[in-house]
């Protein structure tokens, strides 16, 4: 039992790491957010799709009443990653993604009311001292600049990723991860169409490389890595446990982009990666 835990440990650390890539790839492609999206989706749609017909994995959806959650938490999904590309232009990889993880705290409190569970104050404890340690690791700024913008569009990119995580906790025991992610890709491609005929695409072919590999090491391999390690972690220890994202994220940044971080990074970071210390140990299965 303690082997199996330290393996879904690792799975879920392991997709937090590919997922954090999204800071400094957002950061650096140089079109449109929904635009940025769509090309995300509709790649990841593909290499998900050949990977589950190469694993022999089923991509029939047995429950009808499974089609209305997939489809609400899709748009969920397409409107996280609009606002926190969004987040990462109008400011910088550290308050983009710093902002954005401030959704365990709101999935802490919205799970009971999801999933019909007893609230559990530790996860709301834990939540806060990410809170404190996001808000330590937080750059200074200026209240009239657009890093205020930045951090709003990164909360509501929070709000939108908590639902949608919760409404796919209800339904990840009956259906493989990559199935999940391909139909969440399926749809928000389908959705953003119409981006295509309003919206500047003339950066496609000198962006496509880091386009694919957002769409492949991102969203194919790591939103389906995550799905998986929602089969066992509740959402809030999930979301906690991930909240080392930000921590990968400034390091990439750092390595990539040349932002250096500031001292209150170590300290903020420091608080939030004992809460996925405690987190690890306190929601191992015995």
């Amino acid at each position: 039992m303690e082997k199996k835990h330290l393996q879904h440990l690792s799975g879920l650390i392991l997709a937090t790491l590919f997922i954090s890539t999204s800071g400094v790839l957002g950061k650096y492609i140089a079109m449109p957010s929904e635009v940025i999206v769509w090309f995300r989706s509709s790649f990841a749609m593909v290499f998900l799709y050949f990977f589950c017909r190469y694993k022999k994995v089923s991509l029939k959806v047995i429950h009808k009443k499974t089609h209305l959650p997939l489809i609400i938490s899709s748009l969920f999904m397409a409107g996280h990653w609009i606002t926190y590309f969004y987040a990462l232009k109008l400011s910088n990889v550290a308050i983009g993604m710093l902002s954005l993880f401030t959704f365990p705290v709101i999935t802490a409190l919205l799970e009971p009311a999801f999933m019909k569970t007893k609230f559990n104050p530790i996860h709301l404890v834990l939540g806060i001292i990410v809170l404190i340690g996001i808000y330590i690791l937080a750059p200074e700024f200026n209240l009239e600049s657009s890093d205020v913008k930045g951090i709003l569009f990164g909360l509501l990119s929070a709000l939108c990723y908590s639902i949608r995580v919760l409404i796919l906790k209800q339904h990840v025991h009956n259906y493989h991860g990559s199935m999940l992610m391909f139909y969440q890709t399926l749809v928000i491609t389908i959705a953003l169409v119409p981006v295509l005929f309003f919206m500047d695409l003339s950066g496609f072919q000198s962006q496509f490389p880091y386009l694919l590999l957002l769409a492949l090491l991102t969203t194919a391999i790591g939103h389906s890595l995550m799905v998986h390690a929602l089969k066992f972690f509740s959402a809030s220890a999930a979301t906690i446990i991930s909240s080392i994202q930000p921590i990968f994220g400034i390091i990439l940044a750092f390595i990539f982009l040349n932002e250096i971080p500031h001292t209150n990074t170590y300290i903020g970071g420091a608080l939030i990666l004992s809460t996925v210390i405690i987190e690890s140990v306190r929601s191992k299965k015995k």
